[in-house]
């Protein structure tokens, strides 16, 4: 069946297009020196990716167009571990991201983020001290809560505009105290103290000063693993979408296989490979 040859050729084209972003992706956030450390969990999964689909993808081609046997054999071979790896990856993304998320606050549009409401693999790896202290320069050199401040008219903003601002995660967790905390608004990053007891421990971690402000806190780890579970879910949403492409093209591939096989043997498409002798009449 030359149809199969060709359809496998066309959806391995198809599949090798869409390793080049993947890796791209995937070398430019390992390039970027700045955010390396924050989102190194999605930089070799996408590398890896890229670089197994760019792969198995030509060979497919090259197969399938030059009914090439033994390209094709590597291509189904290589190709069934790379969905079997690929739908390990899909499970495990969505198991260590299945809980958590932020609190959602009373007279505010951005809601508060907890530790405590995490757990699993992802919030332990997060919040151990040695990563963490990767982590949080990273946040402070991205400068992303210094970006936080707004004007109107050359006037900073109040405290009812900041509370209706909808703030990432991060600058949630990480770039204010708790709204538990009861401290007062002066502007995006600084707040003062109301004197009140509160029994949440990021209350006296938080420091206006602005190489610290709440990098620190139980909520900044709990705001990037919030960010962390939202980037997984857009990941694991792209490798579904691959997944399925490459499972056609597997089962199309398979059919394309067992074509090249008949070519080779020449062997008649639809014709039996052995016919029933007939036996010899004995004239009397």
């Amino acid at each position: 069946m030359r149809s199969s040859n060709h359809l496998i050729g066309v959806l391995n084209f198809l599949t090798f297009l869409l390793s080049i972003p993947i890796l791209g992706g995937g070398i430019w956030l390992s390039s970027r020196a700045n955010n390396t450390d924050c989102l190194k969990f999605l930089q070799w999964p996408l590398i890896i990716i890229g670089i197994s689909i760019m792969v198995v993808s030509l060979a497919g081609f090259a197969g399938a167009c030059y009914r090439n046997t033994f390209l094709m054999w590597v291509y189904l071979f290589v190709m069934f571990f790379i969905i079997a790896a690929l739908l390990g990856f899909i499970i495990f993304a969505y198991v260590v991201t299945d809980k958590g998320s932020g609190r959602p606050l009373l007279n505010r549009a951005y809601s508060d983020y907890y530790l405590q409401d995490y757990s699993g693999w992802l919030k332990d790896r997060v919040a151990s001290d040695s990563y963490w202290l990767k982590i949080s320069s990273c946040i402070r050199d991205s400068k992303v809560c210094g970006k936080m401040g707004r004007t109107i008219n050359g006037v900073p903003e109040t405290a009812d505009m900041f509370y209706s601002r909808k703030l990432s995660s991060v600058e949630s967790g990480c770039c204010k105290p708790p709204t538990e905390c009861g401290y007062t608004y002066v502007n995006e990053t600084v707040w003062l103290s109301s004197g009140g007891v509160v029994y949440n421990t990021d209350c006296n971690t938080w420091n206006s000063d602005q190489e610290q402000l709440c990098y620190s806190c139980n909520s900044c780890k709990a705001g990037l693993l919030a960010n962390l579970r939202k980037s997984w879910r857009k990941v694991s949403v792209i490798n579904i979408v691959i997944l399925i492409i490459l499972v056609i093209a597997y089962v199309v591939g398979c059919a394309a296989f067992r074509n090249n096989r008949r070519i080779d043997n020449d062997e008649p498409y639809g014709e039996a490979r052995m016919t029933k002798s007939q036996p010899s009449r004995i004239h009397l």
